[in-house]
Formats: structure tokens, C-alpha cells, sequence
């Protein structure tokens, strides 16, 4: 009894670590300027379109979110307006070893850090439970990072690892922004990945049991009383962690302007409190065990490198 009882809760402990990897766009090959142009031009386009929807929104800033899925593709995506200028993002955001400051303010990721070997720049990122555990509790994944291009008011990165947990792969980040003429940054967000039978059948479990009363943000339905009714299932999966993610970004930006000594804890006070505008979907832990949390990882991740 006591082995089918611990190789449930090992099910269970790996199950959640999918859902923490499931979100993560696309992109592949360096692009010329002449292409970068026309990227810079659609992304323009694209927050032309969405004029409407990021002035008026539930999310209380410039922001959307879409999801996606197909029998063996999942795909998050957040479009928001930054109030920083573009030269700001840029540095910040297109480097890789400011990335694991920003990695390590989601609730899920225990460890990163940057190493550069012979073929280009890894970040190595440990995704485990909402609560301090040793890395060798934790999955590992292996980002290759790279710079696809930088313009004066456009850039495109990518992260991408091979392979994941219960035959996941092909996990894509995919993180581009430009300039408007407001002195703003138009910044865009894509997090797919790929799985196979293995995988679905695990997501299945998950939102089967302890995953069963969480939801997204895409509203499918409105009730009688005005309430929204959210999505749930695999897109409210890749929702929620898209969202955590883009908080991160946000957060560190705005730490920027603190003075080195005090930008952690800006940022981890930051990224609590706007993941707590969004409880019903972002709850998980209390303030005072998040920050204790990511403070001691953050001490592990610096005294490691």
C-alpha cells in the first residue's frame, strides 16, 4: 500500500511539473534587416488592432492574452504596452544573464543560470513546487538562448529546449518588442510546445484532480448575474502560466530605476502583488512564504555562480 501510495504522489509531483513547462513561441533562423522591418512593421500593426482591447480590458493595464491549442500543440500569448522606453527593453530584456533575474520571480522556477558554451548561450532552469526544495526535487531544462536581432526600435529572442517531463519537447519562448512614438514599448509574449500521448494522458489526470478547479482568463461565457464563467483545461494551463511569466518581465523592468541593493526585493514585491490582482486564477502561496521562498533561492542561485 504504502509503495502504491508513493508511486501515486510521484505521478502526482511529475504531473505538476508538466504543468508548470507548458507554455513556451516560435521562431527559427537569424533574419536580415530588410526582415526585421517587416517584423517591426506587423508587430505595429498588431497593436493597431488591438487598440480596442488594450484600452479596455478586465486586466487593469494595456494588455491581451490568447491561447491555443491542437491534439499535440499548445500555445500562450500576451500582448501588452510597457511604460519604458524601447532602449530600456531592450537592454534589459535582450541579454541572457539578466534572464534569470527575471526567470526566478515565477513561483515554479527554483533555479537559472547562464553559461555560454561552444555553441552559443544556455540558461539552465530548474521548474519545481510552489515551495523551497533542493534542486536535485526539481526538473531540469536546458534553454539554448538567442539573440535572433536588435534594431534601434526592434528586437526578437528566442529560447528553445528539446525536450521536457512525460515526453514533452520542443519547448519555444519566443520575445519580441518595438518602439511606438509615445516613448512606450509594444512587447510580445508566445510560449508553445509540443507533446505527445504520454503528455495528454498526464494533463488529463492533472485536471482531473488537483488541477480541476483552476482557471484562465479567456471568459467562454458571461452568466445571468454578470459573472464570467473562465476557461478551463489545457488553455487555462498555458494562460495562467504565460501570465506569470510576463509578470516577471514586468516586474523587473520596473525595478530598474531601484538601486541594485534594493531591485530583488522590488521586484519579488512586484510580481506578488500583480499576480495577487489576478487571485482567482494566480493564488497559490501566502506574501510572506513567497518572498521567504524566492529570497532563499535567490541566495542559492548567486552563491552557485
Amino acid at each position: 500500500m504504502r509503495a502504491s501510495q508513493a508511486f501515486k504522489a510521484g505521478r502526482m509531483h511529475w504531473m505538476s511539473i508538466l504543468v508548470l513547462v507548458c507554455g513556451v513561441g516560435f521562431a527559427s533562423g537569424n533574419i536580415s534587416a530588410a526582415e526585421s522591418d517587416i517584423s517591426a512593421g506587423l508587430l505595429r500593426a498588431k497593436y493597431v488592432e488591438l487598440g480596442e482591447q488594450l484600452r479596455n480590458n478586465p486586466f487593469q493595464r494595456a494588455l491581451y492574452l490568447e491561447s491555443s491549442q491542437s491534439p499535440t500543440h499548445l500555445k500562450g500569448e500576451i500582448y501588452a504596452v510597457v511604460d519604458y522606453p524601447f532602449a530600456i527593453v531592450n537592454g534589459a530584456l535582450d541579454n541572457p544573464a539578466h534572464w534569470c533575474d527575471v526567470l526566478i520571480l515565477h513561483i515554479n522556477v527554483k533555479y537559472c543560470h547562464a553559461s555560454r558554451r561552444a555553441d552559443g548561450t544556455v540558461l539552465t532552469v530548474n521548474i519545481g513546487r510552489k515551495y523551497f526544495q533542493p534542486l536535485e526535487d526539481a526538473y531540469r531544462l536546458d534553454f539554448n538562448y538567442r539573440a535572433v536581432v536588435t534594431t534601434p526600435a526592434y528586437f526578437a529572442l528566442e529560447l528553445n529546449a528539446d525536450d521536457g517531463p512525460l515526453g514533452t519537447h520542443d519547448y519555444r519562448i519566443w520575445i519580441e518588442a518595438a518602439s511606438l512614438e509615445d516613448g512606450r514599448t509594444f512587447l510580445h509574449v508566445t510560449y508553445a510546445y509540443e507533446f505527445g500521448l504520454i503528455g495528454r494522458l498526464a494533463m488529463q489526470v492533472y485536471l482531473a484532480t488537483i488541477g480541476r478547479n483552476k482557471v484562465g482568463f479567456t471568459v467562454t461565457e458571461t452568466l445571468p448575474d454578470g459573472q464570467p464563467v473562465y476557461i478551463k483545461g489545457v488553455r487555462g494551463v498555458v494562460e495562467r502560466n504565460t501570465m506569470r511569466y510576463y509578470l516577471a518581465i514586468d516586474a523587473y523592468l520596473d525595478a530598474l530605476t531601484a538601486s541594485p541593493e534594493d531591485q530583488l526585493e522590488q521586484r519579488l514585491q512586484r510580481w506578488y502583488r500583480s499576480a495577487e490582482q489576478y487571485a482567482r486564477q494566480l493564488h497559490e502561496v501566502e506574501r510572506e512564504d513567497y518572498l521567504d521562498m524566492k529570497r532563499r533561492e535567490y541566495q542559492r542561485q548567486q552563491l552557485a555562480q
